[in-house]
């Protein structure tokens, strides 16, 4: 954390990403992510597994709010947004709060591999 904002990372996934009843993705538990004692970044999807890894980005990004806040507050305001509030209207303004900066992107290129369950005690029979 600098400056008292949260540090996220983006994930970038390359190909598609697609549900096996072709719902709607958003908002939706898609795996899990882990990082191995390297510091390599896997990704656990079903039955898949991704390897990637830590990338800085060129620029950072910032995570934003957008807020509409209302005012009566007539400081600043140009004749034509006093006549406004003369009839009667709020005055209302757009505000952004940045939430995060985005510094670093876990970057996934290689086909998923299958994650094959150990079949010892089967080959023992």
């Amino acid at each position: 954390k600098q400056e008292g904002l949260e540090e996220w990372m983006m994930m970038e996934l390359q190909g598609d990403l697609e549900s096996r009843t072709k719902s709607e993705m958003q908002n939706k538990f898609i795996g899990d992510v882990h990082f191995t004692k390297q510091g390599t970044p896997i990704l656990i999807i079903g039955h898949h597994i991704l390897y990637g890894k830590v990338q800085d980005l060129e620029k950072p990004l910032a995570v934003m709010r957008k807020t509409w806040v209302s005012s009566n507050d007539t400081s600043g305001m140009d004749i034509d947004e006093l006549d406004s509030l003369q009839d009667g209207h709020r005055q209302q303004s757009v505000e952004y709060t940045i939430k995060a900066i985005i510094r670093k992107k876990l970057l996934f290129k290689t086909r998923p591999k299958p994650i094959i369950a150990s079949t010892q005690n089967a080959n023992q029979n």
